[in-house]
């Protein structure tokens, strides 16, 4: 399953199909990294089969795999290898090199050391909802989904999308379902939170397998910590983080989800259909949570938080630190 989301709305001109994202997808197919190519990046069969579709259409949904391939070289392994070569011109020329020579030391000691440096490969589920218009890329990290998205708008004529953006940001509906206790229709707040402050001291509060009904998280709330994150329930079926931009993370399916599928309904067909059937519902409930889409609104925070608030949104996502590389 995807265990986060990043949310694109995908522009109402474009009216692609699955064949001509599948024909945009084959001009950038994966390739492992070349002798000395430090990173490569591209496309996948979704289903692991040589030679197999780049784009797959399971139950309406479209579903693709980003693949990239980075070599590892270690700081300290190249500086070692630069200083070695810097220790042979001082003792055969009797000179240092400067700091240019230096540079080109270390580009000649990275050529050298790249056809010996392991590598690390990590995937990427993307999922266009074509009904709906959304592309959903299961990271949480914006670095990673950027590179997504200019492979597709770079392949795609026509393609163009906005993250998706909501009249009250995360941060200030998140503040106000903790200060009143009353969550959205159909979500639960669980027993997760984050709260930072705003000023120069940037102090954190975290609270983990915590009740959040209590005086103190509404205290620092009034203080001026603002909610960076809160773990939530939607509908018995899917728990999650929301985060203060907008992703959605430790993405999670709950027995409601889980007790119709027996231990023999594996496979990839009723993992795709499984997972989009269950996002494709909490996507539009969450938005509507947050006030439908739209421009960023500060909500019903407290007048004394709405100025920290307005600098936030959704359109900057915070590194992803251990991005999944799993399928469903």
């Amino acid at each position: 399953m995807f265990k986060s989301m990043i949310i694109y709305r995908i522009a109402e001109s474009w009216q692609g199909d699955l064949q001509t994202l599948e024909d945009a997808l084959q001009k950038t197919v994966f390739a492992e990294c070349g002798a000395t190519q430090e990173r490569s990046v591209g496309w996948t069969s979704p289903r692991s089969e040589a030679h197999g579709l780049l784009a797959e259409s399971v139950a309406g949904q479209w579903v693709m795999r980003f693949m990239s391939e980075s070599k590892m070289l270690p700081a300290s392994v190249l500086n070692r290898k630069v200083n070695e070569k810097a220790a042979h011109i001082e003792a055969t020329e009797g000179r240092k090199p400067g700091k240019k020579e230096k540079r080109e030391l270390k580009d000649e000691a990275k050529l050298d050391l790249l056809p010996m440096a392991f590598t690390k490969q990590s995937s990427m589920w993307v999922w266009i909802d074509p009904q709906a218009r959304t592309l959903v890329l299961d990271t949480s990290a914006q670095g990673r989904a950027d590179e997504v998205v200019t492979l597709l708008v770079e392949g795609l004529t026509g393609f163009s999308l906005a993250l998706l953006d909501t009249q009250t940001s995360p941060q200030a509906a998140m503040a106000h379902w903790l200060m009143t206790q009353e969550p959205p229709a159909g979500f639960t707040a669980d027993r997760e939170t984050e709260l930072k402050a705003t000023d120069e001291s940037k102090a954190v509060v975290r609270y983990a397998r915590h009740p959040l009904d209590i005086d103190e998280v509404r205290q620092h709330i009034e203080h001026g910590k603002l909610p960076t994150k809160l773990a939530m329930t939607w509908d018995d079926r899917v728990s999650f983080v929301l985060t203060e931009g907008l992703q959605i993370k430790n993405i999670a399916l709950l027995d409601a989800v889980m007790d119709g599928n027996g231990q023999d309904d594996g496979g990839f067909d009723t993992d795709v259909t499984i997972a989009t059937g269950e996002l494709s519902r909490l996507i539009p409930d969450l938005i509507e949570a947050l006030g439908g889409e739209g421009r960023t609104g500060l909500g019903d925070l407290p007048a004394s938080l709405a100025a920290n608030a307005s600098t936030t949104g959704s359109k900057v996502a915070p590194t992803d630190t251990v991005p999944g590389e799993d399928p469903f």
